[in-house]
């Protein structure tokens, strides 16, 4: 009988579980969850795009790889991201999107990802209806940071972004009106806004619940 290797083993039991939480039943969220006073304009249209919410099982146990935007970007400057942006023309869909954002701002081959699913979409506060794509990484690849708009590639444990009680909501003045938001902060990186309100859907998924 042929034997099953531990790493190949846990990489599969992890690729199920996570299937699992995104097969689960459940709506999808938006920069307004935590605000529902917020008037949003009718017939508001959405641009769609895509991001990566890339998992690593490369070195062990498995981190998430998210990226630090520069400083001198215009919007979001030094904000915590997943990689990912519009989807452009020639993008098959959501899914072509992200992969393309992960060559171009971090360097991951477009064929190394195992995508697994998606999330819901999110409706971001700046007019983007997001579709988190949720991909497994095996093998190890060259980080190379797009220069002029990713700061720092890094990674966190991805059992800390799936705890849900490392959540935190906060708030700060925003256009004159203060806003509450999630954030679940790790070591120097503080990681809010929409990308922690993306991951807390995908923690409480994985925990049985719906987002």
């Amino acid at each position: 009988m042929r034997k099953t290797h531990p790493v190949n083993e846990a990489a599969g039991d992890l690729t199920d579980r996570i299937a699992a939480a995104l097969n689960r039943q459940g709506g999808g969220s938006s920069d307004f969850d935590l605000n529902p006073g917020t008037v949003l304009p009718a017939g508001r249209k959405l641009r769609p795009a895509g991001v990566l919410v890339p998992v690593t099982i490369a070195s062990g146990a498995p981190r998430l790889i998210l990226t630090k935007r520069s400083s001198a970007l215009k919007h979001h400057p030094g904000q915590i991201a997943f990689p990912g942006g519009k989807v452009d023309a020639g993008d098959k869909d959501a899914s072509a999107a992200a992969l393309r954002e992960g060559w171009e701002e971090i360097g991951l081959p477009q064929d190394l990802p195992q995508i697994v699913g998606c999330l819901p979409e999110h409706e971001t506060v700046t007019g983007f209806s997001v579709t988190p794509v949720v991909a497994l990484i095996h093998d190890r690849f060259d980080e190379r940071p797009e220069k002029g708009e990713v700061a720092e590639v890094f990674s966190v444990p991805l059992e800390h972004v799936l705890e849900a009680e490392n959540y935190i909501i906060e708030s700060r003045r925003w256009r004159g009106i203060r806003r509450r938001y999630y954030t679940v902060p790790y070591g120097p990186y503080y990681i809010w806004g929409a990308t922690a309100r993306i991951l807390r859907g995908l923690a409480v998924r994985m925990e049985g619940e719906c987002g």
